[in-house]
């Protein structure tokens, strides 16, 4: 059984005797078909959505699995569907590999959604005569849940990995230093611009007279 119902209640379901389909004359010819039908009912009026079937194999060689589902309208007639047709549980029908393992078919193995199921048919066979009989035991259904959205989130922020927040400043100039520099530089242009006077300087006039030894005499 997967690990995904380890911690799930079974369904509370009504397993019916198998019934072996005969050949002939049931009163006079005892041979059986090698096909054994067992239904697996739930309880009225609580149809369930399936998320695995679990059960113990019995000689058993192949099973085929059908569902009788209710739509979503309660008024709808019920209909039979085939979910999964001829699932070897045996490696060789004539061999005794496979025949008492323990098997689990999982919603994603079927054909069909498992939902709004009301009863279940299990179809058996078993094409060997070395085995006068053959059916499945220990048969458990489990419920499909949908995944609580609030821990999913919670799980994946746990899974996540902290990145380092400080990117790698091997090599370059220390950030505080630099911005102590520019504050400096901003203070002193601020500075500056305060103090500029708008008097329009001469080439040559110092202090307001000509200095002789800065004119050319040509």
């Amino acid at each position: 059984m997967s690990g995904s119902t380890e911690d799930i209640k079974a369904v509370t379901c009504t397993i019916k005797p198998p019934v072996y389909l005969q050949i002939g004359d049931t009163k006079t010819d005892a041979a059986h078909s090698g096909i054994c039908v067992v239904d697996v009912t739930l309880p009225f009026g609580k149809p369930a959505n399936i998320e695995e079937i679990t059960f113990k194999n019995y000689y058993t060689a192949y099973v085929t699995v059908r569902l009788l589902r209710r739509g979503p309208g309660q008024e709808a007639p019920a209909k039979w569907c085939t979910a999964l047709r001829d699932l070897p549980l045996m490696d060789n029908p004539h061999t005794e590999g496979g025949s008492q393992d323990y098997y689990s078919i999982h919603r994603t193995q079927m054909q069909v959604e498992p939902d709004h199921v009301v009863s279940v048919r299990l179809i058996l066979r078993q094409p060997s005569s070395a085995w006068l009989t053959f059916s499945l035991e220990e048969i458990k259904m489990y419920p499909h849940t949908e995944p609580d959205s609030e821990k999913e989130v919670s799980d994946w922020l746990s899974d996540l990995t902290l990145v380092d927040q400080h990117p790698d400043l091997e090599g370059l100039p220390d950030p505080q230093t630099v911005s102590s520099s520019i504050q400096q530089m901003w203070a002193l242009t601020e500075v500056m611009q305060t103090n500029q006077t708008t008097a329009s300087i001469g080439r040559f006039d110092v202090d307001g007279c000509y200095d002789i030894n800065l004119l050319s005499l040509t």
